[in-house]
């Protein structure tokens, strides 16, 4: 088997992986709620108006100031929403998993062995003499 076959398997693997399952079944239904497309839409009308405001050479600091905390406020509701919230963390779950699987290929790369290395890049301490090394 080739590298990219098996670059390939391993976005097959993943595909296949609760976590990415799990995110997409929750993405899809996201995109099927009323609730959160609708406020997706304000929100996006309101930015609009905002870029269509800022783009006037007279611009209003009091309406853009309205509209930026009209804009925040929205961005906080549909963020706070619960199936956004679930959203959030299916998505951070998948990444994390993605993140390993390119921390590993890229350490192998580098000459690491891949059957001993961590799932994940040590944190840094701010300390360099406690490191190997930034990535």
């Amino acid at each position: 088997m080739t590298i990219i076959e098996q670059a390939r398997a391993i976005g097959a693997a993943i595909q296949a992986d609760e976590r990415y399952i799990n995110y997409n079944r929750i993405a899809a239904e996201n995109d099927q709620d009323p609730e959160i497309q609708n406020k997706i839409g304000e929100f996006n009308m309101k930015r609009a108006e905002l870029n269509r405001e800022m783009q006037k050479e007279d611009k209003d600091a009091d309406v853009l100031t309205t509209l930026d905390k009209e804009i925040r406020e929205l961005y906080d509701e549909i963020v706070a929403l619960p199936k956004m919230v679930a959203y959030y963390a299916a998505k951070e779950e998948l990444d994390k998993l993605v993140q390993s699987v390119t921390y590993i290929v890229t350490g192998s790369a580098n000459g690491e062995d891949p059957a001993t290395m961590p799932e994940t890049a040590p944190t840094c301490t701010g300390s360099c003499a406690t490191c190997g090394g930034c990535g």
